[in-house]
């Protein structure tokens, strides 16, 4: 019955370094971490080490502002404004180039079938020609067509139906 109270020596050292392990990550976690250079350590950290940033910014952000160093000032207005989080670019750097090479090539290959269209079409009809045209605003003044405004009226300075 003794031997069941009695812890046996095998477990007193593992007890001793599981409590030795779980101190150190207790204080290695509680290390402040530097806020020079923030931005460059900001992805590499985890959710946690993130958290610990903001929480500590905010408590020095409650001193006086002069107080605080540039590297602070810093610090903090990367942690709230920086570009991560929802505030993470949606297009990465670099892509303005591509959109407009990838506009230029559309433009070009409507071009290429727009002209590829017009090889194929037939020639204009003949009434699309200045002569049918001139020819079409004589014989209406001829005619008294619109006498009003149109060409037949008096004084009339338009072009007709020339286009």
């Amino acid at each position: 019955m003794n031997a069941l109270l009695r812890p046996s020596l095998r477990a007193v050292p593992r007890a001793s370094l599981a409590r030795s392990a779980v101190a150190a990550r207790r204080h290695a976690s509680t290390a402040p971490i530097p806020v020079s250079n923030i931005e460059a350590q900001w992805k590499g950290m985890t959710p946690e080490e993130q958290n610990e940033v903001h929480k500590a910014l905010e408590q020095l952000q409650k001193k006086d502002w002069k107080q605080l160093s540039l590297d602070e000032k810093k610090a903090a207005y990367y942690v709230a404004f920086g570009p991560h989080g929802p505030r993470t670019p949606i297009v990465p750097p670099g892509s303005g180039i591509k959109v407009f090479f990838g506009v230029m090539g559309c433009i070009g290959v409507a071009g290429l079938i727009f002209a590829l269209t017009r090889s194929f079409a037939p020639p204009p009809p003949k009434s699309m020609t200045r002569e049918w045209q001139e020819a079409t605003n004589e014989q209406q003044r001829r005619d008294k067509v619109n006498p009003f405004t149109g060409v037949a009226s008096e004084g009339y300075k338009g072009k007709g139906n020339i286009q």
